[in-house]
């Protein structure tokens, strides 16, 4: 028999559009043969749909829906993730359909409540294993967390299951198709049965999910796998109660794969959320441009614009290389002097500042002007601020608030700086737009003279080696010491990392690509005295 993957992207909330897509994917399914198609985690409804779960409204319409799908179903088989009901309790559920009836419901077990997940808060367990029949072939359900134990899947197989079918909803970060694959080949060796694998695609707030639908035969083989970061319908074929090996795509390079995700991520929040473009301030620096490279390729051209705004302090090649850099992808480029507009608040604030050394105060202020110019364009044309700094600035503080982290979307809020010089070598070979002194030449805000970043930071070398240890794997300090970090600049790190929490807090909502990136996953007090002991 055949057996379809819907790898789909699902919209939050849209029930009709979302069972639209299904139905046109088991139509297709159906075209070319399958008799079973298996959808992701939630398919129905999108994922995650946070706190619209705890409406009844919600539950109501998702159950309208199903059994509106349900009776357009025939002549195939229909795995649908969806939210369930059943008086006061609420079940992570996925259904069978078939010959316009729903004929079986899954309730998922394990309930993953770490980092971006939550699902304690809405969902109550279950705990029957869900096994059919189709074409001689005994399948079972699991949903995502259920296979990363082995509770639920060694229920599956008591109960007979030969293949296992998993609808997930698994979200992206570096790397994170080799911890799937070690976990399937765990349950595989503990129960001997084969699995597919099927991952929802497409952006969702902070959230990417990357696709890379799979499926590994009873000896841990990887038969299939299908692409990343774009929908597909993946077919598999089982003979006899066995996998048939088939499509394999090759996998992808790091950077490849972070670039892909924030460009679906622009794509699908730019998109989903009816935007009709977006704009950001071009410096002539290098973290603006990667933004400019990652909006052109996922939106197109005619939907980016970028601008430059010049003050006092502002290179010529700086002007040079935006310029240049905005011709090479076929933006609209305006120049606007910021330099009147300085004057006036240095003129106002005149008598406030008498007797008062220059200080930060004016380098945010011409911040802060460039912010609301970007900010009034955008109520003007309803496009989007896009804002440009990465998450090496996010951590240790290195934004001002109302100036460059004034926006709506943070693109690079997880892509250290290591990773902002990576990400932009790679994109040029894709095709040369990202002018090379821009790669080359030390980083400045360019708010005072002769200013580069290391005047006020570490090199980011060191300052994202830190950021690593401390942010995203939890190390002691004396252990990040150890690793061969002065002690003083880690001291000063996390200094910074503990006292600038309230400027992350008000930052934008910006793409997640690390397993720690400062949304959902970390969860800080602002106003806390606990300080890291040596």
């Amino acid at each position: 028999m055949k057996l379809a993957i819907a790898q789909i992207n699902c919209t939050v909330g849209d029930l009709a559009g979302n069972a639209a897509k299904i139905l046109a994917y088991a139509k297709r399914a159906k075209q070319q043969g399958a008799k079973l198609l298996l959808t992701p985690e939630l398919s129905l409804c999108g994922y995650p749909s946070e706190d619209l779960l705890l409406r009844d409204g919600f539950y109501r319409a998702c159950e309208l829906a199903l059994n509106e799908l349900a009776q357009q179903v025939h002549g195939i088989a229909v795995v649908v993730g969806h939210p369930h009901q059943v008086g006061e309790r609420r079940y992570n559920a996925a259904s069978l359909l078939r010959d316009g009836k729903i004929v079986a419901t899954y309730r998922k077990y394990e309930l993953p409540n770490h980092s971006v997940f939550d699902e304690e808060r809405y969902f109550e367990h279950g705990d029957i294993p869900c096994v059919f029949e189709m074409e001689g072939v005994k399948f079972a359900i699991n949903i995502c967390g259920d296979i990363w134990e082995r509770y639920t899947v060694q229920r599956a197989r008591e109960a007979g299951a030969q293949v296992l079918l998993v609808p997930n909803a698994s979200p992206y970060h570096l790397d994170k198709q080799l911890s799937r694959y070690e976990i399937v080949r765990d349950r595989i060796s503990e129960t001997g049965m084969a699995v597919v694998y099927a991952n929802l695609v497409g952006g969702q707030d902070e959230l990417v999910f990357d696709g890379a639908s799979f499926a590994m035969d009873a000896k841990s083989r990887l038969t299939h796998q299908f692409s990343s970061f774009e929908e597909t319908l993946g077919l598999v074929e089982i003979h006899d109660g066995k996998l048939a090996p088939g499509e394999i795509t090759p996998a992808l390079t790091q950077e490849e794969s972070i670039y892909r995700a924030l460009c679906l991520g622009v794509k699908d929040y730019i998109g989903k959320n009816r935007f009709p473009g977006v704009l950001l301030g071009l410096s002539g620096g290098i973290d603006s441009a990667l933004t400019l490279a990652v909006a052109v390729d996922a939106l197109g051209a005619d939907k980016v614009r970028a601008v430059m705004m010049p003050s006092p302090y502002t290179a010529q090649i700086s002007l040079d290389d935006a310029q240049e850099m905005a011709t090479l992808l076929g933006v609209r480029y305006d120049v606007l002097d910021i330099k009147p507009a300085f004057d006036a608040y240095l003129a106002t604030l005149s008598q406030q500042f008498a007797g008062l050394a220059p200080d930060a105060t004016e380098e945010n202020i011409q911040a802060r002007i460039r912010g609301n110019l970007l900010m009034a364009l955008s109520n003007k044309t309803g496009s989007l601020v896009l804002t440009t700094g990465n998450k090496s600035e996010m951590t240790v503080g290195y934004c001002t608030l109302y100036g460059d982290m004034a926006g709506g979307f943070a693109v690079l809020k997880d892509v250290s700086k290591t990773w902002v010089y990576r990400l932009s070598n790679y994109r040029n070979t894709l095709g040369y737009v990202i002018p090379e002194r821009i790669i080359t030449r030390p980083p400045s805000a360019e708010l005072k003279p002769d200013q580069t970043d290391q005047d006020s930071l570490p090199p980011y070398d060191v300052l994202d080696g830190i950021m690593a240890c401390y942010v995203e794997k939890n190390l002691p300090i004396a252990e990040i010491v150890a690793s061969g970090y002065a002690e003083a600049d880690v001291q000063r790190v996390v200094k910074l990392i503990r006292i600038n929490e309230y400027k992350r807090r008000q930052s934008p909502v910006g793409v997640r690509i690390t397993d720690r990136s400062f949304g959902k996953d970390w969860r800080y007090p602002i106003t806390a005295r606990y300080q890291d002991d040596f």
